[in-house]
């Protein structure tokens, strides 16, 4: 006796496993992939809504190099470059080495930078008094707080990615003061760091970590993310909190106590910025001199 017919539903129903298996995987794919067009090595991207532009910094060399050849560049949300250096380390009124997280807070750009936080007046982009930050080695995250203030992390690498064993958060108020909130060499590279309602949310790059801190201090531990090497930390329109990993080549999503992965093969995605009025993910890769603009 043959059996013939229940091979074909058997192979079937295989197929439609396997593509229903890569359907619930599926990976967003980005709108605009913004690329050959200037970028060197872009670490942040920040959405300037006064002006509805993205604004996009670059290290252009080394992330450690006090070269002063660092430059932000204003891209339109379509993906056409509207000026590659409006702002650039190379003009003689401007110091600007390895540009990495910046924010804006009251019509000034912070931007984190080595030792230094660097100020810029907007919308002209002039450069005001910097800020130092004494006993750090690579500012690099950068959140807005409450009352226009402003928190950095350290994340604590020398040249070569050794540790330099500065690791730390800070706090900058309104008036340039820098006030110290954790500073431990152990503390596992501090990386991306968000402020929301009282609380501070930071991802670490030297493991799969994630730390809360409330509005009195305590430190807590939230539920370990999908992969380590984590860097840029935004929250979205819905609530969740995007994360961006090297390891995973991902960026992944912490809603309810879970994590989902959004995005993934992405080589070194950054610190990412959201677009509140299209309800846009920005994400700079670090080693393609590439922006990717996804739809959330």
């Amino acid at each position: 006796m043959q059996f013939r017919y229940p091979i074909k539903p058997f192979k079937y129903l295989l197929a439609l496993l396997f593509v229903t298996s890569l359907a619930n995987n599926a990976s967003a794919a980005p709108r605009i992939s913004v690329e050959n067009v200037g970028f060197a090595t872009p670490e942040s991207v920040e959405y300037y809504a006064a002006e509805d532009v993205y604004l996009v910094n670059n290290i252009n060399g080394s992330p450690f190099a006090k070269d002063d050849n660092g430059f932000i560049s204003k891209m339109a949300p379509d993906g056409k470059i509207i000026d590659l250096k409006w702002i650039d380390g190379a003009d003689a009124d401007i110091d600007l080495d390895a540009p990495k997280g910046m924010s804006i807070i009251d019509n000034k750009l912070y931007v984190a930078d080595i030792d230094t936080i660097r100020v810029f007046q907007l919308p002209q982009g002039k450069q005001l008094p910097s800020i130092k930050v004494s006993g750090s080695s690579f500012l690099n995250g950068v959140s807005e707080g409450a009352g226009n203030e402003l928190y950095v992390t350290d994340t604590g690498m020398a040249p070569g990615f050794k540790s330099s064993g500065t690791d730390a958060i800070y706090k900058v108020s309104a008036d340039g003061k820098v006030e110290t909130i954790l500073k431990d060499p152990k503390m596992g590279r501090p990386n991306g760091i968000l402020y929301d309602n009282g609380n501070l949310y930071v991802v670490f790059f030297s493991s799969a970590k994630m730390m809360k801190i409330s509005a009195d201090g305590t430190q807590s531990l939230l539920p370990e993310p999908l992969a380590a090497r984590l860097d840029g930390l935004v929250k979205l329109p819905d609530g969740g909190i995007a994360m961006s990993s090297w390891e995973g080549s991902s960026i992944d999503i912490y809603r309810d106590n879970d994590y989902e992965t959004f995005a993934e093969f992405l080589n070194a995605p950054a610190d990412m910025g959201v677009d509140t009025k299209r309800n846009r993910l920005l994400v700079p890769l670090f080693n393609e001199n590439k922006v990717l603009v996804f739809d959330l």
